[in-house]
């Protein structure tokens, strides 16, 4: 720990700084942010990672001179720093900030970052990670949207982790036109509303030619993907999530989600599966509604393709069945295709009974559907 203080006292020929404080006494970490509360003129990249917000004590605001002019990476986790938005308003050249757990000792509101985030016209890529409800609560008051919006014109990736109200605010101040990719995961916030987050992304041009969506379940959580027939290191993809741990909670949240989004009425490819290799599946149960699962498939109209997973295909066969009469086409108007996992030839297996009843009240209307086998590949 000495050398460390020592090699941090010629402050003025440092360009990078990565530091990771798991397991350290109080007085030496004092020693090293003692240090560090003086200007570094030439930095260009900082990383700082603690295990818990325990693990380092609140870092002062003069931390770093409480200025970086020339930092371009700022990486934060568990870190707790208070005089974060003033270095973010000095550090005008960022390219990369990524907060991640951000403890509740280091709170900032929306309207703050989005002030920050005005003055960051360099930005390419920005994580947002708060570590739990607690640490990202809710304001008393929503505060109505500001007049105008600041423009990211550089930002192309934007990765969210926290509660939809705190989003909703955030977003209400910046626009992000050319954003390639847009994650969120929620904190188990089954029930929702989110107008501001759907604008946003409705205002974002890149994500109106994606056409393919995921639709995932898994142990812990549940999420939606779209993305582009192009599938490279720079493809275009929009992932909102929700942590949670419930069959029938995660059901309805994707349900909303799909009804909330406009871009999911023009998609033609729909997968509804969980990932591969997974160690902690959810214990689906026989007792979610078919409506359930109907609401989900409602929203996609354009649908040609739809894929299905062997463990998912029982249940959505079961709701599908319900669709006869004149409800034939009240979900999927336009689907051609419907690809099943493992499947081998129609009424051979009584679980997807449903799905060949399906099939048939189609063709009384002359919509033929087809049953091709999906062989489920690695992307």
């Amino acid at each position: 720990m000495d050398n460390v203080v020592a090699v941090l006292e010629h402050s003025n020929r440092i360009r990078q700084i990565s530091l990771e404080c798991f397991v350290t006494s109080q007085t030496d970490k004092e020693k090293v942010w003692a240090a560090m509360q003086v200007p570094f003129p030439e930095l260009t990249g900082l990383t700082l990672r603690s295990r818990s917000e325990t693990a380092l004590f609140l870092l002062p605001d003069s931390f770093l001179g409480g200025s970086a002019p020339r930092l371009r990476y700022l990486t934060l986790r568990a870190v707790p720093f208070m005089g974060l938005p003033n270095l973010l308003l000095s550090a005008t050249h960022l390219v990369t900030l990524r907060l991640f757990d951000v403890p509740h000792s280091g709170y900032f509101s929306p309207e703050v970052m989005a002030t920050c985030l005005s003055v960051l016209t360099s930005l390419e890529r920005l994580f947002l990670w708060f570590e739990s409800p607690q640490s990202c609560p809710v304001q008393e008051t929503r505060r109505l949207p500001p007049p105008t919006r600041s423009i990211l014109l550089a930002l192309r990736e934007f990765s969210f982790k926290g509660t939809y109200e705190y989003l909703e605010d955030l977003v209400a101040g910046i626009d992000a036109p050319r954003c390639h990719r847009f994650s969120i995961l929620f904190f188990n916030d089954i029930d929702f509303d989110t107008p501001r987050l759907m604008e946003f992304i409705s205002r974002t041009q890149t994500f109106k030619a994606l056409d393919i969506v995921h639709v995932t379940f898994h142990g812990h959580a549940a999420w939606v993907e779209l993305q582009s027939q192009t599938y490279n290191f720079d493809h275009e993809e929009v992932i909102v999530g929700v942590s949670c741990r419930v069959p029938d909670g995660q059901l309805s949240f994707l349900a909303q989600i799909c009804t909330s989004l406009p871009l999911f009425s023009t998609t033609e490819n729909l997968y509804i599966h969980e990932p591969e290799h997974l160690f902690s599946p959810l214990d689906w149960k026989d007792d979610i509604e078919n409506a359930e699962w109907l609401e989900l498939l409602r929203p996609f109209t354009a649908v040609k393709d739809l894929y299905l997973d062997k463990k998912f295909a029982p249940y959505i066969a079961r709701a599908l069945q319900e669709l006869t009469g004149g409800r034939t086409t009240d979900v999927l108007p336009s689907v051609k295709n419907l690809f099943l996992e493992g499947f081998q030839r129609p009424g051979s297996d009584q679980e997807i009974e449903g799905i060949r009843q399906f099939i048939s009240a189609r063709q009384l209307i002359n919509r033929s559907v087809a049953i091709p086998v999906w062989e489920r590949t690695s992307r």
